[in-house]
C-alpha cells in the first residue's frame, strides 16, 4: 500500500484530495494547521476502511514538518505521494503589505513547500519512485490585483515544480503542479463574503466557459491521475483545472 502525505488535508481542497487517494487504495498523512479538522477527516477515511493518520503541523515550521513526517513513516510506512495544498491567501493593496504579512505568506506557501518536499522525498529518493504535486494558483499565471503576495508565493511554487521535475526525474520522481481556479471552498466562500471576489460565484460562473464552478473533486481527480503509475511520462507540468477560465 502506497502512503500519501496531503497537507492542509482538513477541509476544502485537500480534503477532496485525501479521500480520492484513499479511495485509490492509498494509506493518507493528513497534515494540517487544524488539528480538529485533520482529526475529522482521518476518523472519516479509516471509517470508510482506509489507513489514515493526522497530524497538527505548521508547514512553515522545519522541525514540526521533519516531526509530522516521521509520525507518518512511523505510523503508516514510508511515503511516496506528496501533495503539498496547505496554503493561505490574503487580499492587500500592495502599498500597505507589510513586511510580515508578505513573510507570512512565502513562508505558508513557499517555504511550507520547499519544507515538506524536501523532507517528503527522503523515502521517494530510496525507493526511486515517487510522485509530488503542488497545488499552486491560477492566479500566479494571469497576476491578480491586491494579491501581490499570495501570486509571488504561488508563481515560485511553479517555478520550483519545474525546477524539482528537471532534478528528480533520474531519480523515478515526478513532480507537477495543478493551479486550481474558481473552486468551491470555505476559503473562496468567505472572500465572497468579504466583496473581493469582483462579484458573486454566481456572476464568475456565468464567465466561466463550462459554466460551473470548480470543485475539490475536480482538483482531487486530476491529482489521483498525477500521483499514478500511468503519469510516469508527465513531469514539470502546470496541469490546469479551471473549466476553461486560463487556457
Amino acid at each position: 500500500m502506497k502512503v500519501a502525505v496531503v497537507t492542509g488535508g482538513g477541509s476544502g481542497i485537500g480534503e477532496a484530495i485525501a479521500k480520492r487517494l484513499a479511495a485509490d487504495g492509498m494509506a493518507i498523512g493528513v497534515l494540517d494547521l487544524d488539528g480538529e479538522s485533520a482529526d475529522s477527516v482521518a476518523a472519516a477515511l479509516r471509517a470508510d476502511g482506509g489507513d489514515a493518520l493526522a497530524v497538527s503541523v505548521d508547514v512553515s515550521d522545519r522541525a514540526a514538518v521533519e516531526a509530522a513526517f516521521a509520525q507518518v513513516r512511523d505510523t503508516l510506512g514510508p511515503v511516496s505521494v506528496l501533495v503539498n495544498n496547505a496554503g493561505r491567501d490574503g487580499f492587500r493593496r500592495f502599498v500597505n503589505i507589510t513586511e510580515d504579512e508578505w513573510n507570512g505568506m512565502i513562508g505558508v506557501n513557499l517555504n511550507g513547500t520547499f519544507h515538506c518536499t524536501q523532507v517528503g522525498i527522503t523515502d521517494m529518493l530510496e525507493q526511486e519512485w515517487g510522485r509530488v504535486v503542488n497545488i499552486s494558483s491560477s492566479s500566479a499565471q494571469g497576476g491578480q490585483e491586491f494579491m501581490a503576495h499570495y501570486v509571488s508565493s504561488k508563481a515560485a511554487v511553479i517555478g520550483l515544480t519545474k525546477s524539482l521535475a528537471k532534478e528528480l526525474g533520474p531519480s523515478g520522481i515526478t513532480v507537477n503542479t495543478i493551479p486550481p481556479s474558481f473552486i468551491d471552498t470555505p476559503m473562496l466562500r468567505r472572500s465572497e463574503e468579504k466583496g473581493l471576489l469582483g462579484g458573486t460565484v454566481e456572476d464568475h460562473e456565468a464567465r466561466t466557459p463550462v459554466r460551473r464552478i470548480g470543485t475539490g473533486d475536480d482538483i482531487a481527480n486530476a491529482v489521483a491521475f498525477l500521483a499514478s503509475d500511468q503519469s510516469s511520462y508527465i513531469t514539470g507540468q502546470i496541469i490546469g483545472v479551471n473549466g476553461g477560465r486560463n487556457t
